[in-house]
């Protein structure tokens, strides 16, 4: 068979393909009646009521010189660690705004980070492939930095993510630029599995986020520049369970829903979306207003309840949204001490009394809810 006659073949091939998957997607859309908001209006439910009061910046936390682009918060509630274009890593005192440790990084190209279920290790990855695994309470070198006490080597591009397994410090996720995920045993320092690459039901473009689902965490999900996003099951690394579409841009930020039945995703199509994990169907779409030049979602988080839905947007926007009404209830970007720049990141606390946004502006900011409001 001549080059022509193979090209032709793959070029029909492709054809019929992407009428198989519009098809699938019309059949899809065929089968949903209505979406979250339109039941819940046609039950006479009422959006959450917020004011500029209810959520409020209570701490500034300054330190880094360079662009904020990841954080998380310890189990615990009371610490943060925070990832920054300045080659650091900081950990920071939630309720004093201290720091407690500035650890220098060997690349300072990192992008994302993560605390141990412990809160006595962080790790990091960024633009050399490798995860780096920090033990807090490991004594200072002859410069005065924590030595990293475990390399994770294995990713033939950048890790863009990663999380440990809930309750225990041994076993991570991450996600890389070579378009997979992978399950590390970091007392060993090796892969235990690869979840996506050769495998054809894997991301086929730079995967960008990972969520473990907090309900089953032997399940997670990714999202990624393909557009999709994918659930996988740790026993199965083979094939991802589920793929879900709907996006029309990156896949920039997977969370789980609180009942671990659902997650959320945030894109650069500008839109949120929901979608449930035992049907495959897209739930619910939360557009940003604006019509023209649509600002990216940068990161996503959901509330404790679920009833709230926690967006920051790559023009300084962070909406709180009502996912049950999909209605945007505030703007914390509208606010007093509000972001100057793009919310790279986002995290809400263990307890659900405190949401943390990161920015490019190099400051990071503790909003606390207000008045009689506790935790929605």
């Amino acid at each position: 068979m001549s080059v022509a006659e193979l090209k032709e073949r793959h070029m029909a091939a492709t054809e019929t393909l992407n009428s198989l998957r519009e098809r699938l997607k019309e059949r899809r859309l065929q089968l949903l009646d209505t979406d979250v908001a339109g039941y819940a209006r046609a039950q006479g439910k009422t959006a959450v009521a917020l004011g500029p009061m209810d959520l409020v910046c209570c701490r500034i936390l300054q330190g880094h010189t360079g662009k904020v682009y990841s954080l998380d918060w310890t189990p615990e509630k009371n610490r943060i660690v925070s990832a920054s274009q300045d080659g650091r890593l900081i950990v920071w005192n939630a309720l004093t705004s201290q720091k407690t440790h500035a650890i220098k990084l060997p690349c300072a190209w990192v992008m994302t980070c993560a605390f141990s279920p412990t809160g006595q290790s962080v790790a990091c990855g960024g633009l050399d492939s490798i995860c780096s695994i920090f033990n807090l309470s490991s004594p200072l070198d002859k410069d005065g930095n924590i030595p990293v006490s475990r390399t994770l080597t294995g990713h033939k591009g950048y890790v863009s993510a990663c999380q440990y397994l809930p309750d225990d410090d041994s076993r991570l996720i991450t996600a890389s630029g070579d378009q997979t995920c992978v399950l590390w045993d970091i007392s060993t320092g090796l892969r235990a599995s690869v979840f996506g690459g050769e495998f054809q039901s894997g991301h086929t473009a730079d995967v960008l986020s990972v969520s473990i689902n907090g309900a089953n965490s032997r399940v997670f999900v990714s999202g990624s520049c393909d557009g999709t996003a994918r659930l996988w099951d740790m026993r199965v690394a083979s094939r991802a369970v589920r793929t879900f579409h709907g996006h029309d841009g990156d896949v920039n930020s997977v969370r789980f829903f609180p009942d671990g039945n659902r997650f959320g995703s945030g894109s650069d199509d500008g839109t949120c979306r929901l979608f449930d994990i035992r049907t495959g169907h897209q739930l619910q779409v939360y557009p940003h207003p604006q019509d023209n030049s649509t600002p990216t979602v940068t990161s996503i988080a959901f509330s404790v309840s679920g009833r709230l839905l926690f967006a920051g947007y790559s023009n300084g926007d962070c909406f709180v949204w009502d996912t049950l009404l999909a209605e945007v209830v505030l703007n914390l970007g509208s606010l007093q001490n509000s972001h100057e720049g793009r919310v790279s990141c986002l995290g809400l606390s263990a307890d659900g009394s405190a949401l943390c946004t990161g920015s490019y502006d190099t400051s990071l900011k503790i909003w606390a809810f207000g008045g009689h409001r506790t935790v929605i």
